[in-house]
Parts: structure tokens; sequence; C-alpha cells
């Protein structure tokens, strides 16, 4: 294939994919992550120690959400980034950590969740709140430290078009795509294989067990299956996808064309926005943590649909009182 089809790639895409799927995930992450976080302090002491990860994983989100109004801004000015080199990096780096820091808060309640399940007995009086704010530091710390060299990749380019980019320039690609690599086996694959083995046991003894509640089983599912939803939409497209443009770029700089370029790039975008949704979606996991949250949400819900079922009633027979006086 001829080098000019290099030049086939729609650059235009994330300028019209992404703004609307930034705003949407801003609204409903920040308004979801509040509530959120607003109903685990209200229960506290009931939610065990678990909840100093919970906490972390709201904050890791709202860290993030906060950014997100300025990359609206500079795709809509069609990647303009006009905020300045500094706080492009760390945009950039928000980025990193609350994508990262989810992943490794996660991975913390599946192992807790292991633990509770399959080992309670050395598990009972020896896990304490100091451990597990403890475990929180080392996850911000590692999470930083391995953001760092991110930083030091340029990533504002242009005196007139001043891009922003989340990986970096054409002359840096190969060296970043080999610091992308070990990032995608150390922080996505590891936590992933930890979180499959942890939810996999539980549910294999859960299965086992003729003595476990029907209710403790289908919370041990749902949680499964948000982990799921969580890896298999935010995250594994995000990654599968950024290492593919990264040699797609590599190729391209050899000169080396290949028709899947086009279709990664697109593919990339769209990566972006869906990683993007894991600070809306993240709220979920406290729904599962305690029930008394989710009974609140259900009777939430059900007041807000008598209301509607109420106003519908009411205008219903207002149509029927007028049906009434036409007809005399």
């Amino acid at each position: 294939m001829n080098s000019s089809n290099c030049q086939l790639i729609s650059f235009d895409f994330s300028g019209k994919f992404l703004p609307p799927v930034y705003i949407l995930v801003f609204v409903v992450g920040l308004a979801a992550n509040g509530w959120g976080l607003k109903s685990l302090m209200h229960n506290w002491k009931k939610l065990g120690n678990i909840n100093v990860f919970v906490l972390n994983l709201g904050l890791a989100d709202i860290l993030y959400l906060l950014t997100l109004p300025f990359l609206v801004v500079y795709y809509m000015m069609k990647s303009k980034w006009i905020f300045g080199e500094a706080f492009c990096k760390i945009t950039r780096f928000c980025f990193n950590l609350n994508l990262y820091g989810s992943i490794g808060f996660l991975t913390c309640i599946s192992v807790y969740r292991y633990l509770a399940f399959v080992h309670p007995m050395r598990a009972m009086g020896r896990i304490t709140v100091t451990h597990s704010v403890t475990i929180s530091v080392l996850v911000w710390s590692a999470v930083s430290v391995l953001s760092l060299p991110d930083m030091f990749y340029p990533k504002h380019f242009g005196n007139k078009t001043q891009k922003c980019y989340d990986t970096t320039s054409h002359i840096h690609v190969e060296d970043y795509q080999k610091y992308v690599i070990g990032w995608t086996a150390f922080g996505f694959c590891v936590p992933l294989l930890i979180t499959l083995g942890c939810y996999g046991h539980i549910i294999a003894v859960i299965c086992r067990s003729n003595t476990t509640e029907k209710e403790l089983k289908q919370r041990s599912l749902r949680l499964l299956f948000i982990l799921i939803l969580l890896f298999s939409i935010c995250y594994t497209p995000y990654h599968v996808s950024k290492n593919l443009n990264l040699l797609s770029r590599v190729l391209d700089q050899k000169r080396i064309c290949r028709g899947w370029f086009n279709g990664v790039y697109i593919a990339r975008q769209i990566s972006r926005g869906l990683v993007s949704l894991n600070s809306a979606l993240n709220p979920l996991v406290y729904l599962h943590i305690h029930e008394e949250i989710n009974t609140k949400l259900r009777q939430r819900l059900q007041g807000i649909c008598r209301m509607f079922g109420l106003l519908s009633v009411s205008h219903s027979r207002r149509e029927e009182v007028t049906q009434a006086t036409d007809d005399i």
C-alpha cells in the first residue's frame, strides 16, 4: 500500500465525537459521585473498612471530571489548546490518576471482598481502617510515580495550532509506545487478573456452599457484573486501541502504511469516550457496597414514578372533564 493512503485518517472525528460524550459524563458523573459520596458519609460506620477505597474512588472520579470542561473547549475549538502547556500536562496527568487509581481501588475492593468471603476467620479483626488508609496512600503514590514519566513527554505543540496531545509527538512516539506497554501490563492486565481471580474464587465458594444466603449470592454476582462492565466497556477497549494506535504511528514513521490505520484511529477516539464513562459508572459500586443506600435510591425512584403517575392520572382526568364539557 502506498504512502498516500496514510493521509486518509479522519482526524476531525474526535472533535465531533468527544465533546458531547464529555459533557454527558461531566453532568452525570458529577451528580452521581456527589450523591454517592454524600450517601457514603451518612453510612460511614456501617460500611466497614472498604469505605476508604470507595471514598478514594469517588475522589479520583471528581478530580478527572473537573478537567472535562477544558477538554470540551479544546475539542470544540478544533483541537486548539488555549490554557497553556503546564495545564495541558496537568489535565493529562489527572486522567492517568483517575484511570489507574480507579483500577487500583477497584482491585483493592475485590481483594477485601475475597478475604471476607473466602477467609473470614483470618481477616476478622486483622483488617483495620489504618490498613485501608495505608493501602490507599500506597495506591495514590504508585499511580502518581508511574504517571510522572508521562509528564516529561512533549504534549503541547505549535504556535498556531496549539495542540494538547494525550500521548506525545511523532518524534518520541517509539519511546512512548514502550512506556504505554509497561503501563498496560502492570496498570491494567495485572489488576484485571487479580480481580477476576478474586471473584472467580468467590463465586465458586458461594455456589458450592448451601448455607450462603440467596441475597448474598445475588449481591456478589451484581458486583462481579459491575466490574465486568467497567473492564469490558471502559478499560479493555481503551488499552487495546491505544497500543494499536501507537503501533500505527510507529509504522507510519517508518513509512509503512496499512489499511487499518484509519479504523484504529477512530476506534481509539471512541475508546477515549468510553473510558471517560468509568467516572459515571463507578458510583454503581456505592449501590452495591451497602444495601441501605440501594434501598434509599429505589425508594426515591419509586417516589418519582408515583409522582409522574399521579400527574398522568390528573392530566387524564382533566381531559375527561374537558371532553365531557365539550359533549354538553
